[in-house]
């Protein structure tokens, strides 16, 4: 009995030993197998893991040099992409990078040298030796910097703007007439808008964007424009019009030989019932009259003064001497019947225009009527 004990323990303690052999070989191919790997690895660590994009390039297996290379031709490509900003009929292109569109190329390939350091070692080398893709996809981020899109979007803002127009009537170049201006819509590009609308595009990697003016409305229309007096100092006839409709005419006196009523657009300054006459030439043609006259009979004003901004006092006012009207004989002033200045004058508000054309005809003296006058 004791000698196959005595052989049982013999046979378990070779059991022991070829085990603990087993183990250690088994150890020492690890070791080797993770050791060479290890060597693997750290020849390979210049390079990216393999299935590594940066922006959509693949750059896997690549060095540092070789994926900034790629990664930069890709985004030349894309920022060098033309891009047509249209309004109306016209257009301007422009590409992304002259915009001051970048992207941060250095910053993705320095997360891409990156990828797959959370893995061991052994898994490093593995995938590397079997080409077996991590999946890591790096985005590149773009950025735009500088006024680039802000001054597009100025000088085509400038370049469409048409401004509103509002009905007049107006004076000719040579002040002979009228012109009759009517009201137009004009055009205007919503800056900020359209400064996101190039942004945006030129993020999205467009090729064409098409931007919209809005309608400007005129502030005043025929319908609003209100009334305007003209004189024409050719025929010394004052007219009324209501938007562009003559609605009244009067036999006016304007300036005879020496003087000037003077041609132009005026604005209504001024009205006053039973005006005080302050002598304008106390040393000249007033020198006999006194220097102030009061409101009431015998004012040289008559009852009603319309004063406009003109040059020279000039007013459109009634007279003491109904025969001047219709002739030259005004010193500059715009006479009419005292009768005629009380009609008109609650008809034309404050502020309103005052236009004066035309002019006295060549040879015509003081009292002196125009051509073809009715008086």
């Amino acid at each position: 009995m004791a000698k196959g004990r005595h052989i049982h323990k013999r046979r378990r303690h070779l059991v022991l030993v070829i085990v603990a052999a087993a183990m250690g070989v088994a150890l020492l191919a690890f070791g080797g197998v993770a050791f060479a790997a290890y060597r693997y690895e750290r020849s390979q660590a210049d390079r990216i893991m393999p299935g590594v994009t940066v922006g959509g390039v693949d750059v896997s297996g690549m060095t540092r040099a070789e994926a900034l290379d790629a990664v930069r031709a890709a985004v030349d490509e894309t920022l060098s992409a033309p891009l047509t900003v249209t309004v109306g009929n016209e257009h301007w292109t422009v590409t992304p990078d002259a915009l001051g569109r970048h992207a941060a190329v250095a910053v993705a390939v320095r997360q891409a040298m990156a990828a797959g350091d959370q893995l061991s070692t052994l898994d490093r080398a593995w995938h590397r030796m079997r080409g077996e893709a991590i999946s890591a996809a790096v985005p590149l981020e773009f950025t735009t910097e500088g006024s680039g899109v802000e001054d597009l979007a100025a000088m085509i803002a400038r370049r469409t703007y048409v401004p509103a127009r509002n009905a007049a009537i107006d004076i000719t170049p040579d002040h002979t007439d009228i012109s009759f201006v009517r009201a137009r819509a004009g055009a205007k590009l919503d800056l900020p808008a359209a400064e996101a609308a190039i942004t945006a595009a030129i993020a999205d990697g467009r090729a064409r964007l098409r931007l919209s003016t809005r309608v400007v409305h005129p502030k005043v229309t025929q319908a609003t424009m209100g009334r305007t007096i003209v004189v024409r100092v050719d025929q010394n006839r004052l007219v009324l019009y209501d938007g562009f409709e003559a609605i009244r005419t009067f036999a006016v006196a304007t300036a005879k030989p020496g003087y000037t009523t003077p041609t132009g657009v005026w604005n209504i300054s001024d009205k006053r019932v039973n005006p005080t006459w302050y002598n304008p030439a106390l040393d000249d043609w007033g020198a006999g009259l006194p220097a102030v006259i009061p409101g009431g009979p015998g004012n040289p004003m008559g009852t009603r003064a319309i004063y406009i901004d003109a040059p020279g006092l000039i007013r459109i006012h009634g007279t003491t001497d109904d025969s001047s009207i219709g002739r030259y004989a005004s010193h500059g002033c715009i006479r009419m019947h005292n009768s005629e200045i009380e009609r008109l004058f609650p008809m034309i508000p404050q502020g309103q225009h005052v236009i004066v054309v035309g002019s006295r005809p060549a040879g015509a003296a003081y009292w002196s009527t125009p051509p073809a006058s009715d008086i």
